[in-house]
């Protein structure tokens, strides 16, 4: 039976801990200069309605260095784009590739092309959840505080697909996750009443974003307007003005707290220069280990 990353769904916390094993056995060896083509003769094919810079580079790169090869796929540039049903181009493409990896916009279009795909299927983003880059935050966090149990998680901003996927994780994993929104940018909030109700973490909304830092060993943030809501970027600037980490509210966070972002980042909306680029800023390697947990997901997948 053929496995996807579509969400975190149905996993366990043995699932997590598999893809980190062999993510730090992989950064490992990538350090050392050892080669590694457990993937030599594979291919993986990458539909992307959503320009990428992090999910590309990774995904590419990890197939390269695990001996296999990446196949770009613009929609526009494919017959998805004229029309194509996506069962139709998952049946194709399950022919010529051995996994897929689509950086979209519905969710349910994720769902679909792997219902009629007989190859592995990796959600590399939707409107609705970013799976893939929780996994490397959460690895990061495991490489700093040696730990993801009893950490607190403090997500401050846009309740968007990231703050989605923490909450799904929260709901998985024994984690303290607050996050702190403005009315109205609310996470989902079917995902948020599952995580109230059968969550192993602690999930909690706030208003105000001291409340949710306080005390917290991670300060998360994301952009305040994500691709496809440029029109809105003037709006949301007025409504967030309050939700920005900086060094005031880093200072009721715990002492040796770090920071975090999925990038790309704004400096001086969502996170001042100071903290993002900072002595506790943790960005860049959260950046990196999408390399490394991507082509654990990929070798474990595939």
């Amino acid at each position: 039976m053929k496995k996807d990353l579509l969400s975190f769904s149905g996993m366990a916390p043995t699932d997590f801990e598999e893809i980190w094993l062999r993510a730090a056995r992989l950064k490992r060896m990538l350090k050392e200069g050892k080669e590694y083509a457990s993937l030599k003769g594979k291919t993986l094919g990458m539909i992307f309605d959503k320009s990428s810079t992090r999910t590309r580079i990774s995904f590419e790169v990890g197939m390269y260095q695990l001996g296999g090869i990446a196949l770009f796929l613009n929609s526009r540039d494919t017959q998805i784009g004229r029309g194509e049903t996506l069962a139709d181009s998952a049946r194709m493409m399950s022919c010529y590739l051995n996994g897929i990896m689509i950086r979209t916009f519905a969710q349910e279009s994720v769902e679909e092309l792997a219902r009629y795909a007989s190859i592995p299927v990796i959600n590399g983003l939707t409107d609705l959840l970013h799976p893939c880059q929780i996994l490397a935050d959460l690895f990061t966090i495991q490489e700093k505080k040696g730990s993801y149990e009893d950490v607190k998680v403090a997500y401050i901003g846009d309740g968007n697909n990231v703050a989605n996927s923490w909450i799904e994780a929260a709901a998985c994993l024994p984690l303290e996750l607050t996050l702190a929104c403005p009315e109205g940018y609310d996470p989902d909030a079917r995902m948020f009443k599952e995580s109230k109700k059968d969550g192993k973490g602690y999930v909690h909304l706030y208003r105000d974003p001291f409340d949710a830092a306080k005390n917290a060993d991670v300060l998360y943030t994301d952009v305040w307007t994500s691709m496809g809501q440029e029109a809105e970027s003037q709006e949301r600037k007025r409504i967030f003005k309050n939700y920005q980490i900086n060094e005031k509210l880093l200072g009721v966070a715990k002492q040796d707290a770090i920071v975090m972002h999925c990038l790309p980042a704004h400096r001086g909306e969502e996170i001042t220069a100071g903290v993002i680029d900072g002595p506790q800023s943790v960005v860049i390697d959260e950046a990196e280990n999408r390399l490394h947990v991507q082509k654990a997901v990929l070798e474990i997948l595939i």
